[in-house]
C-alpha cells in the first residue's frame, strides 16, 4: 500500500482538501469570533453608559462634589469592568475611574475627542482610537447626559482593545488545537477510507500483473457488494474464462505443433517481410537449421534460393497460391516440390511454405525407368538372337548340316539365358514382395559352403581358377537353406566369372562375437571402382556391361543376394580395391543351438 501511487494521490488530495477546509473554517471562525467580541464589547459599553447616566445626570447638573461623582464612577467601573469617565458640559473631566485628581488636572478639554463631540451634538457617539491616558488602542462610547431637558455633560465608557485581543488569542489557541485535532482525525479517517478504497484496486492490479505473467488462474477476493466487489467478481470470471481459453489454445497449439512436427513435409511460415514465424523439424532437417532458433530471421539467410523467394514474394503480393519444383544442393542433393499458400488477410500478412521431399520418389522413378529399359534390353537381346537364327534356318540354313546344329545350339543357349533371366526376375519379385515362403531354421554354413565349392569346382578348373574354402569352425546361422544356397551360388558364380585365368577365389566364414556370422567370397579380380560400389547391388547394374553380357550375367544375382540376406534378418556388402580384387560378404544371425527351430516367416 505504501508504494501505491493511487493511494498517495487520493490520500494527498483528500488530506489537502481537509487541511484547506480546516484552515478556511478556522479563519472564518476567527473572524466571526472577533466580530462577535467587538459587538459584545460595544454592547457592554452602551449598557455601562446607559446605567451610568441616570445616576450621574442630577449630580452633573447640580455640579456636585467631584469626590461624590468619583465614588459613583469608581463603583460603576468596578461593576462593569470598564473605564468610566464623567465629563462636564464644558468638556472638562469631572471624574475618571482610571485617573486620579492630579492626572485629571493635566488632561486637556475632552470636547475635541470625537466621541465626546459626537455625543454632545447627537446624543451618542463611539470611536476607536489610541487612548492618550494609556497609549493603546481603545474602544470609546459616549452618551450625552441631560437633566430637565438641559445638556449637563457626557458619560463615556472605554474598553482597551487588548482585552479583546487577549480573548481572541485564547480563542485562536483553542481554535488551532481543535482544527489540528480535526485535521488529524480527518487524516486518519481519510487514510482508512482511502486504504479501503485503494486496496481492492491494488489487489486487482496485482492480479492483472499476475495474469500478464501467465498466471491465468489468479483469483481476487473483495468483500462487500459495491462496485469494486462487483468488479472483482467480474475479474475472477474473466480470469477463469481467459484461463480456459488459454488452456484450450495451448492444447490446440500443442496438437498443431505435434501434427506439424510429425509431418514428413517441411513447413515454414513467414510474415510479409519474409521473416520466419514458424518452422517444423522436417524443414530444419532439410535445410540444416534448428527450428527453435530461426524465428524472426529472414528466410533468405536460411534458404538461399532466389526462385523460391521470387515466387514467395509474388504469392504474398497477389494473395494467390504458387508452386515450384526446386533442387536443393545441400550436404546431399534434394529434389523438392514446394507449395506456397498465402495467409488469410487483405493484404496477406505472410505465407505458409510446404516442402515435399521428392528425392526418393525421383530416385525410384529413375530406377523404374532404368529397370524397364534394362528388362526390355535384356529380353530383347536373346529374343533377337533367337529370331535371327530361326530366320536364318528358315531361309535354307536348315538344310546346311554343318551350320544347322550350331544355330540350334545358339538358339538353345539364348533360350537358357532368357529362362535364367525370367527366373531371376520372378525370384527377385517374390523376395521383394515377401511372397516367397521362407523357413528360418538353423543352417550349417560350413556344409553349404563345401557343397557350393564342389558344385563350382569344375567351372573354376575350366578357367584355371584356384577355388578354396576357409578352415572356419562349424557354425549355424538362422536362414532358409535353399535361400542360403542361392546366396552362395550367386556369390561364387560371380567371383569365378569376373576372376581372370589363374586367379583365386576363396570362401570363408567366421563369427564376429556379436551374434552374427560373416560369410564372405573373396577374389583377386579386376576390382570395382569406388564410384560404383554404392550401386553394385542394384538390379541390372553392371560395372562393365559388355563383359557382363558376354559372360551371360543377368545383372540380378547380387540384388537377389541382398534381398535374401535382408529377409533372413541380415545384410550384404562389398569391399573392393581396383586391381586387387573384391570381397562380397553376407552377415547373418547366428543360431543359438543346433536343435533350435525358429519361427517361419513369409
Amino acid at each position: 500500500m505504501i508504494r501505491s501511487r493511487l493511494f498517495w494521490k487520493l490520500f494527498g488530495t483528500f488530506v489537502g482538501l481537509t487541511l484547506l477546509s480546516a484552515f478556511a473554517l478556522g479563519v472564518l471562525t476567527y473572524r466571526w469570533e472577533r466580530q462577535l467580541l467587538e459587538q459584545r464589547a460595544w454592547q457592554q459599553l452602551r449598557q455601562a453608559v446607559a446605567s451610568s447616566t441616570s445616576e450621574l445626570g442630577e449630580r452633573l447638573a447640580s455640579e456636585g462634589e467631584p469626590g461624590e461623582i468619583a465614588t459613583i464612577v469608581d463603583r460603576l467601573a468596578e461593576q462593569s469592568e470598564l473605564r468610566i469617565t464623567a465629563i462636564s458640559r464644558s468638556g472638562n473631566i469631572v471624574a475618571d475611574s482610571l485617573l486620579g485628581g492630579d492626572e485629571l488636572q493635566r488632561h486637556d478639554n475632552q470636547k475635541l475627542r470625537p466621541e465626546v463631540a459626537g455625543a454632545l451634538s447627537n446624543g451618542k457617539a463611539e470611536s476607536t482610537r489610541e487612548s492618550r491616558a494609556t497609549g493603546e488602542p481603545t474602544l470609546f462610547f459616549a452618551q450625552r447626559v441631560e437633566h430637565e431637558g438641559q445638556k449637563v455633560g457626557v458619560v463615556r465608557a472605554a474598553l482597551p482593545e487588548s482585552q479583546i485581543t487577549g480573548r481572541l488569542r485564547v480563542f485562536a489557541g483553542a481554535l488551532g488545537i481543535m482544527t489540528t485535532a480535526i485535521a488529524v482525525v480527518a487524516a486518519l479517517v481519510t487514510y482508512i477510507v482511502v486504504r479501503r478504497l485503494v486496496r481492492p484496486v491494488v489487489t486487482l492490479n496485482d492480479a492483472a500483473r499476475a495474469i500478464a505473467r501467465g498466471e491465468y488462474g489468479h483469483r481476487v477476493f473483495v468483500p462487500g457488494s459495491d462496485e469494486l466487489a462487483t468488479l472483482a467478481r467480474s475479474f475472477n470470471n474473466m480470469s477463469f474464462a481467459l484461463s480456459k481459453q488459454v488452456s484450450d489454445l495451448r492444447a490446440s497449439d500443442q496438437r498443431q505443433a505435434t501434427v506439424l512436427g510429425g509431418m514428413v513435409e517441411g513447413v515454414v511460415a513467414v510474415d510479409r517481410r519474409q521473416r520466419v514465424l514458424f518452422a517444423n523439424a522436417a524443414a530444419g532437417r532439410l535445410f540444416g537449421f534448428s527450428p527453435t532458433q530461426v524465428q524472426g530471421r529472414p528466410l533468405l539467410e536460411l534458404i538461399r534460393h532466389h526462385d523460391l523467394h521470387g515466387i514467395l514474394q509474388r504469392v504474398i503480393n497477389r494473395g494467390t497460391p504458387g508452386q515450384l519444383d526446386m533442387k536443393w544442393e545441400g550436404p546431399s542433393e534434394r529434389q523438392l516440390a514446394v507449395q506456397i499458400t498465402p495467409l488469410p488477410g487483405q493484404p496477406s500478412p505472410g505465407a505458409v511454405i510446404v516442402l515435399h521431399d521428392n528425392t526418393e520418389l525421383r530416385r525410384l522413378e529413375t530406377i523404374r525407368s532404368e529397370f524397364m529399359a534394362n528388362v526390355s534390353h535384356e529380353l530383347k537381346t536373346p529374343l533377337s538372337s533367337i529370331k535371327a537364327y530361326c530366320e536364318t534356318l528358315m531361309d535354307g540354313a536348315v538344310d546346311d548340316l554343318d551350320n544347322r546344329m550350331r544355330f540350334l545350339a545358339r538358339i538353345a543357349e539364348q533360350g537358357d539365358r532368357l529362362n535364367d533371366l525370367i527366373q531371376d526376375m520372378l525370384s527377385l519379385a517374390r523376395i521383394e514382395s515377401e511372397g516367397q515362403h521362407v523357413d528360418l531354421v538353423p543352417v550349417c554354413v560350413d556344409e553349404l559352403a563345401l557343397k557350393c565349392i564342389d558344385d563350382h569346382r569344375a567351372l573354376a578348373e575350366a578357367k584355371q581358377i584356384e577355388l578354396t574354402c576357409g578352415d572356419g569352425p562349424a557354425l549355424k546361422v538362422v536362414a532358409d537353406e535353399e535361400g542360403l544356397r542361392v546366396i552362395l551360388n550367386n556369390l561364387v558364380d560371380n567371383a569365378i566369372k569376373y576372376t581372370p585365368v589363374d586367379g583365386r577365389v576363396r570362401v570363408d566364414w567366421r563369427s564376429d562375437g556379436n551374434g552374427r556370422v560373416r560369410l564372405s567370397v573373396a577374389d583377386n579380380g579386376a576390382g570395382i571402382p569406388r564410384a560404383d560400389l554404392p550401386r553394385i547391388f542394384e538390379r541390372f547394374y553392371r560395372v562393365d556391361k559388355a563383359r557382363s553380357r558376354e559372360l551371360g550375367s543377368t545383372g540380378l544375382g547380387l540384388s537377389i543376394v541382398k534381398h535374401l540376406a535382408q529377409s533372413f534378418g541380415g545384410s550384404a556388402g562389398v569391399e573392393s580395391t581396383v586391381g586387387k580384387g573384391s570381397t562380397f560378404w553376407v552377415d547373418l544371425p547366428v543360431s543359438v543351438s543346433a536343435g533350435e527351430q525358429l519361427t517361419s516367416a513369409s
